[in-house]
């Protein structure tokens, strides 16, 4: 039985190394913290993962594809208009965001202070209600390279309708 509601659910990660004398960007927020990102972009693990969940489940590929690191224009870019760009792909193939369901790794700095912050900066550059984005982070009780603290990662989960 074929419906007129179609919906589609993609997910998405990424990683990046941190390191000192860095801005630390995440959510489209910029957190005090001694390390930032390593990145061509501004390193936002969250923004980037969120990103791919959109894309993948509007079977458009991934943000490597539509955003190459190897082209010059996006060093440095905000990674807010990644995902403004992101949105318009995925609003062109006439499906909108359900809601997006995330988690971020890291030992420190703790961020939940933040979250009400980057789910407000998320949801004004994506156009849709906060209550459609829950950001949730864990440690990795100091396991790994996020809890070495040399590095830190995002999943996102997106459901998508047409």
């Amino acid at each position: 039985m074929q419906t007129d509601k179609h919906i589609r659910i993609g997910n998405g990660y990424d990683v990046h190394r941190l390191a000192g004398g860095r801005d630390f960007w995440l959510g489209g927020c910029c957190i005090t913290h001694t390390k930032g990102c390593v990145a061509h972009s501004d390193g936002d693990v969250l923004i980037h993962a969120i990103c791919d969940a959109l894309l993948g489940a509007a079977a458009l590929r991934d943000i490597g594809f539509h955003f190459p690191d190897s082209d010059p224009k996006y060093k440095g870019i905000d990674s807010k208009q990644l995902l403004t760009d992101t949105m318009s792909l995925v609003r062109a193939e006439g499906y909108e965001v359900g809601n997006v369901d995330t988690v971020v790794c890291l030992q420190s700095p703790k961020i939940a202070v933040c979250i009400p912050d980057m789910r407000q900066t998320l949801a004004r550059v994506m156009q849709v209600s906060e209550t459609r984005i829950s950001i949730k982070a864990t440690t990795t009780e100091g396991l790994g390279f996020e809890g070495r603290e040399e590095g830190v990662s995002a999943y996102a989960v997106a459901l998508l309708t047409k």
